[in-house]
């Protein structure tokens, strides 16, 4: 029954849909064919160099800042956060310790 009732609602609206389609499309090979005028944006316009948003840090200065706060989990918390709270009001969360200063061994079923 519920196949039945979807059948005649379709072919009740399928008619309705037609008149929105009376106006033919242009021919894509006419070359003297109507078309929409060209809107160029450029990708660069609202570009703004990076000395308008903070000056430049050495590197290792930068990555001990980025030690400081925890580390890349401090920015992966900080895109996770609502937009209403702002970087410059949250408290960085101190870096945890290092376990170990040597590297991790790899797995023991590892092998190349």
């Amino acid at each position: 029954m519920h196949k039945t009732f979807f059948a005649a609602i379709a072919a009740l609206l399928l008619p309705a849909a037609a008149p929105a389609q009376s106006t033919p499309r242009p021919d894509p090979l006419d070359a003297k064919a109507a078309t929409a005028p060209l809107v160029h944006r450029s990708a660069l316009s609202a570009y703004k160099p990076l000395a308008a948003e903070s000056p430049a840090v050495a590197w290792r200065d930068a990555n001990d800042a980025v030690l400081r706060i925890g580390g890349w989990r401090a920015y992966a918390r900080e895109a996770a956060a609502p937009a209403a709270s702002s970087p410059a009001s949250a408290t960085p969360t101190p870096a945890p310790e290092p376990r170990s200063s040597r590297p991790a061994a790899p797995p023991s079923g590892h092998r190349h």
